[in-house]
């Protein structure tokens, strides 16, 4: 939670940069400058990175250190929007667009998406940290099947512009067609796991 009010911080300070005459207004997307998309994208991998060293920290069992990261991650992805809400009143609407990544090519969709993941994250980590789990053939394949489908429904809205025409991109219908069935793959993936056993593939 501390660590993302410090992303928060960042992102408003970001905002009122790029985006002066209404920082609660993202769209048309502002395009960083070659300087400070180097210094967002490596932000956004040290973010990932203490992440995992937290989840390391917790164990060395394999299921454990996964759950671990699940947990903290949906924790802070959460935090930081609450600290947005508080700092500078955005979100200001439930499925209100928002940038929610930029590695490897800037992710776009309603806010609440990210939300979502977390709340399954956090719910799944939970489990993985209180009891053994095992990821079988099947479960390992939902779980990627479905984080696959999620992260498309957020590429795509950038990768159907030409690249010439992605500053003026403007937020339309988020493809829930793409995103519901891949969060529903996730979760019951994650749900297999869950059931306990040992890591392995069966």
């Amino acid at each position: 939670m501390a660590m993302a009010q410090v992303e928060a911080a960042v992102v408003i300070h970001l905002r009122t940069v790029y985006y002066g005459d209404d920082p609660l207004t993202l769209f048309p997307i502002a395009l960083l400058s070659d300087r400070d998309l180097v210094i967002e994208l490596s932000r956004e991998l040290a973010t990932m990175l203490m992440i995992l060293s937290v989840a390391l920290l917790q164990s060395r069992r394999s299921t454990q250190v996964f759950g671990a990261f699940l947990y903290v991650f949906g924790v802070w992805d959460i935090a930081y929007y609450a600290w947005l809400k508080l700092f500078l009143g955005w979100p200001t609407q439930w499925l209100q667009w928002d940038v929610l990544f930029l590695i490897p090519w800037p992710w776009l969709g309603p806010w609440m998406t990210p939300v979502f993941v977390s709340l399954l994250f956090i719910a799944a980590g939970t489990r993985l940290l209180a009891s053994p789990a095992r990821f079988t053939r099947l479960a390992l394949s939902l779980l990627v099947a479905g984080a696959a489908l999620v992260v498309i429904a957020f590429l795509l809205p950038v990768l159907l512009v030409p690249v010439d025409r992605q500053a003026s991109i403007e937020p339309g219908d988020f493809l829930w067609s793409v995103f519901v069935p891949g969060y529903v793959l996730m979760a019951y993936g994650l749900g297999i796991a869950c059931r306990g056993g040992a890591w392995r593939a069966a």
